[in-house]
């Protein structure tokens, strides 16, 4: 038995029952508070999945976890960078109107979101190394059109990998 704390409390109660179908749980909810039962590998999934939509990302994107071919990464923008002003560095990662998340989602294969000083990634396994170090440059300051560089590049490589191993 588990028990986690969610900010998005409605919209867990809302898909309760096909929470409990998918993640194959039972739920118990009590405030803001949700106590997970079934079994150990079950409760495991079940609380990645919560930690995902506690995070901010929609239950739908959350649910991905229960494949283990995806993950979940946060990354705390203050262990990456020494900068005091960290609304700079969240903007360099959003873009103009969110334009350069939605570059590094296209391009990494992932999800992103920014909440406050944390950036959750949500994406294919064989694909959140270069997600990171994506999301990890631009913090630490380098050019966006580098960090696309490196990312097209390192999907161009695993494209050839894939092609030579027909």
């Amino acid at each position: 038995m588990e028990i986690i704390y969610l900010q998005k409390i409605a919209e867990v109660k809302k898909e309760q029952q096909m929470l409990e179908e998918k993640l194959n749980i039972k739920m118990f909810i009590k405030g803001k508070q949700v106590t997970i039962s079934g079994e150990s590998l079950d409760e495991y999934e079940a609380s990645v999945v919560f930690e995902a939509i506690s995070f901010g990302f929609s239950i739908q994107t959350a649910l991905l976890l229960k494949s283990e071919d995806f993950m979940f990464r946060r990354i705390n923008i203050k262990h990456v960078t020494n900068r005091k002003n960290l609304e700079i560095v969240k903007a360099r990662v959003i873009g103009t109107h969110g334009k350069v998340r939605r570059a590094l989602e296209q391009l990494a294969d992932c999800r992103i979101i920014i909440m406050g000083n944390e950036i959750g990634i949500i994406g294919p396994t064989e694909d959140m190394e270069e997600a990171t170090t994506g999301v990890e440059s631009l913090i630490r300051g380098s050019k966006q059109s580098n960090v696309y560089n490196y990312l097209e590049k390192r999907n161009k490589e695993r494209k050839e990998q894939k092609w030579n191993a027909r």
